[in-house]
Formats: C-alpha cells, structure tokens, sequence
C-alpha cells in the first residue's frame, strides 16, 4: 500500500539562495537520513516518488511552500514532521502535514 503525504514548508534566511532543483535534493537526502520509507520510480533512473507543487524563484523567502512525497510504509503524519525537520537544514522547516 502507498501512502501520499502532502505538506507545507518555509524556505526563509540564507537558504533561500538554493535553486529549486538543490532544493529538490536537499529533501531527498533529508528523507533518506530520516530512515523514510520511500517509494521510489521504476526504470532505468530510479528516483523517489516526490515533488515540490511550485518551483519557487532563486532569492525568494516563502512562507507557505506545498509539497507531496509518497511512502510505502505507513508513519503518523507527526512522526514524519518530526523526523524530517531533524534532518534539514537552516531555514528548512515543516509547517503542516497530512496524510492524503
């Protein structure tokens, strides 16, 4: 069984300078240090079933950024914002999570 969960995060401060694609991997290696279960593509490129809602401009702080990543275990939705805000960094930060 797959479970989706969808989420809202802030990107404020200095780390607000990464591109969308860096931020793409900032989360992808916090999930994999959080030990999440991650559904991950079929193919010739393997990669995690996550994507981020709006690619957001290089320098912009945002307060509400949407995002959704799929696992194949099911973790209370305040477990998996527990454990994710421990892994990113600086400026980095869950606000919401649900199951959906």
């Amino acid at each position: 069984m797959i479970y989706k969960f969808r989420f809202s995060f802030i990107k404020i401060g200095i780390i607000k300078y990464i591109s969308h694609l860096d931020l793409m991997r900032t989360f992808t290696r916090a999930f994999r240090r959080a030990s999440l279960p991650l559904k991950i593509s079929q193919g010739f490129n393997p990669h995690p079933k996550f994507s981020i809602t709006r690619a957001l401009k290089l320098g912009v702080e945002s307060e509400n950024e949407e995002a959704q990543v799929e696992l194949v275990k099911f973790i209370r939705a305040a477990d998996f914002q527990l454990l994710l805000n421990q892994q990113l960094p600086e400026g980095i930060r869950l606000k919401n999570t649900t199951i959906i």
